[in-house]
């Protein structure tokens, strides 16, 4: 089956690295069917998980492979407060909702990945109250970074290691294609260790990311066996160096990603469900079109969170509530978005389809050709003849590259894409396909 909107390009079932070839489109569906933002004791389900069903064609034509879910589980408020990882919140709906959202991103050739916190639980869990870890000293349970609601699971227990193993492998063999693991950071890399060889056993495809914010993002992969971790440092890389106009700090991350991917494939992105979307944190809005550029052509998986797609805008703030604006209601359908943002969409989905013909990006590592504050030469490849020059321009004046482009075509750009291919208009991007002689 071929996806529509992206080239037409097959999606290869059966390769063995499945993941490599991803592009997420990641939904927080608590906030994007407007659910109570708490659940009600002994309410019955309310099947809004069907809500996301006519939106699978929008994620399909967009170019993205899978969706990435945030929270689906029987939780206290906004999801990450698990108190049942083997019930669907009754607020999104039931198992048969679930089973339906499978079947129909089948359909469409979309994988699923669900989101499942480890690290701690609601307080009113419904597992063995002897799994939670105890603070020190104390009669009360330790909590996670002082959350009082959160309470921290003992990863020291077997026993805990059964439950998530069992937890994990049912919704695989409901359908599901991986995990992201919420708070991985906060986990000790050897607890995965232990439980994800038990799970690949009956799953050997399956694909886990872990949430780590900072630190040895490699050497978390390599203790913790997990396949791929967040690129939390490549993201504020992005968006700081547009900002201050200093493109050194971009290169620095991506010659720090480039010692990651000799051993994973990082989760990479501009925006998701915990941070102000990249259309409020880009100072100039004319440096959009750099951040994707950068997504799409360097090294890693890359996700695009809803709405972020469409250019909507939106602060977090650290206060209660202050995900709200971050995580909000999204329409019955796509025939119900407004006519503003369509050619933010239509940049995605170019990019995308870019990224589609070149799957190889998601190995490629990144040498940056030519550098200074405010322009930027990056030439993705793979091998001697497979390769994308991404040039970026935050000057007030066109800029010449001065690498050799001779053998080079032009793939996209964030103009006209008239007259020299090395000349890029004043805060300006252009892709360029780089042939060897």
């Amino acid at each position: 089956m071929k996806v529509p909107g992206s080239g037409d390009i097959p999606l290869r079932d059966m390769s063995p690295v499945w993941s490599d070839e991803a592009i997420w489109w990641q939904v927080y569906p608590l906030g994007f069917v407007g659910a109570p933002p708490a659940a009600v004791s002994g309410a019955g389900p309310v099947h809004r998980l069907r809500r996301l069903e006519p939106w699978l064609d929008h994620a399909a034509g967009l170019g993205c492979t899978g969706l990435l879910l945030g929270p689906i589980f029987a939780s206290e408020t906004h999801g990450y407060d698990t108190v049942d990882h083997f019930a669907i919140d009754p607020r999104l709906g039931d198992d048969a909702d679930f089973d339906a959202l499978i079947a129909q991103a089948r359909e469409r050739d979309l994988r699923i990945v669900l989101d499942g916190v480890f690290n701690h639980v609601g307080r009113s869990f419904t597992g063995d109250a002897g799994w939670l870890r105890k603070r020190p000293g104390a009669a009360d349970y330790d909590t996670f970074e002082g959350h009082h609601r959160l309470v921290a699971l003992d990863h020291a227990q077997e026993a805990v290691q059964d439950y998530v193993v069992s937890v994990l492998g049912h919704w695989l063999d409901r359908g599901a294609d991986g995990w992201r693991l919420d708070a991985a950071y906060a986990v000790p890399a050897e607890f995965w260790r232990q439980v994800l060889p038990r799970v690949r056993a009956r799953h050997p495809r399956a694909w886990f990311a872990g949430e780590v914010i900072h630190g040895d993002y490699a050497g978390y992969v390599a203790r913790s066996t997990l396949d791929s971790v967040t690129q939390y440092e490549l993201w504020k890389a992005t968006w700081s160096s547009l900002n201050d106009r200093n493109l050194y700090e971009l290169a620095h991350a991506l010659d720090r990603q480039d010692a990651m991917l000799a051993t994973f494939a990082p989760l990479t992105f501009v925006g998701n469900h915990d941070v102000t979307r990249i259309a409020s944190q880009l100072d100039d809005p004319r440096h959009l079109g750099h951040a994707l550029a950068v997504l799409f052509t360097v090294g890693g998986v890359p996700s695009v969170y809803y709405g972020d797609e469409l250019g909507l805008r939106g602060v977090k703030e650290e206060r209660a509530g202050g995900d709200d604006a971050i995580r909000p209601a999204f329409p019955p359908s796509p025939a119900d978005l407004p006519e503003a943002g369509r050619d933010v969409y239509a940049l995605h989905r170019r990019l995308i389809g870019l990224r589609r013909r070149h799957p190889w990006l998601a190995r490629a590592r990144t040498n940056v050709t030519h550098l200074t504050n405010r322009t930027a030469a990056l030439r993705t490849g793979i091998g001697g003849d497979r390769a994308l020059l991404t040039l970026l321009n935050l000057d007030d004046q066109p800029w010449r590259c001065p690498v050799d482009i001779t053998h080079a075509t032009l793939a996209e750009a964030g103009d006209s894409g008239e007259g020299d291919p090395a000349v890029v208009p004043a805060h300006g991007w252009r892709i360029l396909i780089d042939k060897p002689a």
